[in-house]
């Protein structure tokens, strides 16, 4: 129980101060408290001075059937919208949702609420770029099923409990902008990026016309405009969509190109038009035949072009494709001048999948890897690989003016926290970012290309920050190169990454494709990540994989 000599008073009364050694200026500081904290108030100075109606028995039930009593609302009588009144002490146990704005005199009540909330997630924030931390504090989900109740329940939780979820969602969260995390090709956690998504959320507006969007439509135009002259079409030129992720905007170039050829099938369906093919590398993303399974040309229709690991298609097998700029497994580039020559040739929609390889364009050194982007009818490009743009950021740039505006309606996803960013850093910060993490691509492939224990999954230095290979443990580096070396070989990554993920220590995917089997997939895109990070992770590898 607080009381005067304690050095608890309202509003940051010291200890020693006026306000503490006078009883009726610490009174005064506690009825001006009530004005601003309604019910808590009135319980903070009857445990004070006893002269308010005493506080429950924290302990006590109510009666059955009894309605729970409830604190006023807290209150503010500033006649500034909003309140910049120094935030009350709030009793967030007795409190819910509805004790939040809009409710009566909630402002009190929410600016607290909200401010803990930021400071949960600043403190987790800080937590990610700790390299004594764990990327992960892994879990089996029975596990934690036992250990936190998750249902939902009829009654509402208290904001204390709100809070408390808050936390312990973060303490099992992966820290994907933890610099030793290298799992998928988005990582990395950008402080304007994450900004300007708390203010996109809290604006919480949709982007489909200037009369509810004003500032943002017109974000949307510039930071697509700029994005298309990166690209390489004169003065930006053409038009473009940001959608929720790659998948989308290769399906969307697919939805545009069938508008293109046959504009009635937006009225009459696919029975109005002859059978439509696509043609793509065999290691092309996913989405390609996941969009034509959509929009019902088939996956059937869609003819795999057999490729060479680290060159991207061979160009005598195919007459039309949607090419690959960044393959997501082993990040090659598909030659985009070839591909062009023939689709300009044939008069075939030529799309690229920049999706993972476009951010490449913000580099000086290594745009040259998309040379010929600049023939294509349409790009994906994802802002949030490579540019350290929060999940999800895809654009669809379309080299035609209009071409958007006769399939589907235009809508803004992630453009602010994209122009912020651009805003930021500049096209050269984008560019130093970039470079820095294909540089740390390279020193992991020189670090172990020629190191004992290590097989690279393919021949020639990556083109993106994609470092595939094999870890070979003592026990199977004298084995001749057979299927039962295969077979052990095949198990190694899978049980280096399960004891990675218990340990929490760092992450690196692992997969097959084709004929191999499973292998380490390294991709480097978080800035944040150094040389040392590279050779912890060689050495985690090796510490946890010596025994196999």
């Amino acid at each position: 129980m607080a009381s005067p000599s304690s050095g608890f008073w309202p509003f940051g009364a010291e200890e020693g101060s006026a306000a503490a050694e006078s009883p009726g200026t610490a009174r005064a500081w506690c009825q001006v408290a009530q004005k601003f904290t309604g019910g808590i108030g009135n319980k903070l100075c009857a445990l004070l001075y006893g002269d308010a109606e005493k506080p429950a028995d924290p302990g006590a039930r109510a009666a059955p059937g009894a309605a729970e009593p409830r604190p006023s609302c807290p209150a503010c009588t500033c006649d500034k919208k909003p309140c910049g009144c120094r935030r009350a002490d709030v009793n967030y146990a007795f409190l819910h949702s509805t004790d939040l704005l809009p409710a009566c005199n909630g402002e009190a009540a929410t600016l607290s609420f909200l401010q803990d909330v930021v400071d949960i997630l600043l403190q987790y924030v800080v937590k990610s770029f700790d390299r004594s931390t764990k990327v992960i504090d892994f879990h089996y989900p029975n596990e934690l099923l036992q250990e936190y109740n998750w249902e939902l329940a009829e009654q509402p939780q208290t904001l204390e409990e709100i809070l408390l979820n808050c936390r312990t969602t973060l303490k099992y969260a992966i820290k994907t902008g933890h610099p030793r995390y290298f799992n998928q090709l988005s990582t990395g956690l950008d402080m304007v990026g994450l900004a300007a998504d708390w203010l996109t959320s809290a604006a919480n507006t949709n982007m489909f016309t200037y009369e509810i969007a004003p500032v943002f439509v017109l974000l949307e135009y510039v930071t697509l405009r700029k994005m298309r002259e990166m690209v390489g079409w004169p003065g930006g030129c053409g038009d473009g969509i940001f959608s929720p992720g790659g998948a989308i905007s290769n399906m969307y170039a697919m939805l545009i190109a069938r508008f293109k050829m046959f504009p009635e099938v937006k009225e009459k369906g696919m029975a109005a038009i002859p059978r439509l093919v696509a043609f793509t590398s065999e290691h092309s993303h996913f989405s390609v035949k996941k969009g034509a399974a959509a929009l019902g040309i088939g996956t059937d229709s869609v003819i795999l072009i057999r490729s060479q690991e680290e060159l991207g298609l061979l160009l005598p097998d195919f007459a039309k494709l949607s090419a690959t700029a960044g393959t997501t497994v082993y990040g090659a580039f598909d030659p985009l001048i070839a591909i062009a020559d023939i689709c300009k040739k044939y008069k075939i929609w030529m799309h690229v999948d920049g999706a993972w390889g476009g951010g490449l364009l913000m580099s000086r050194k290594h745009k040259w890897k998309l040379n010929g982007v600049e023939r294509a009818n349409s790009v994906t490009w994802n802002p949030h690989k490579m540019m350290g743009v929060p999940l999800q950021c895809s654009a669809l740039l379309v080299r035609e003016e209009v071409m958007l505006h006769g399939p589907f309606a235009v809508s803004g996803h992630r453009t602010v926290t994209l122009f912020f960013l651009f805003s930021l850093k500049g096209t050269t910060g984008f560019e130093a970012q970039i470079d820095k993490c294909l540089e740390l691509a390279e020193y992991l492939y020189n670090k172990i290309k020629n190191r004992e224990g290590y097989e690279m999954v393919f021949d020639g230095k990556p083109q993106h920050t994609n470092v595939c290979f094999w870890y070979i443990p003592p026990s199977l580096r004298s084995m001749e190169d057979n299927e039962e070396r295969m077979s052990r070989l095949m198990k190694v990554a899978p049980v280096i990454k399960a004891r990675m993920m218990e340990y929490g220590t760092t992450m690196v995917s692992y997969q097959p494709l084709g004929d191999k089997v499973n292998f380490f997939r390294m991709v480097i895109s978080n800035p944040a990540a150094t040389h040392q990070d590279i050779d912890f992770l060689i050495d985690e590898i090796e510490r946890l994989g010596q025994d196999l």
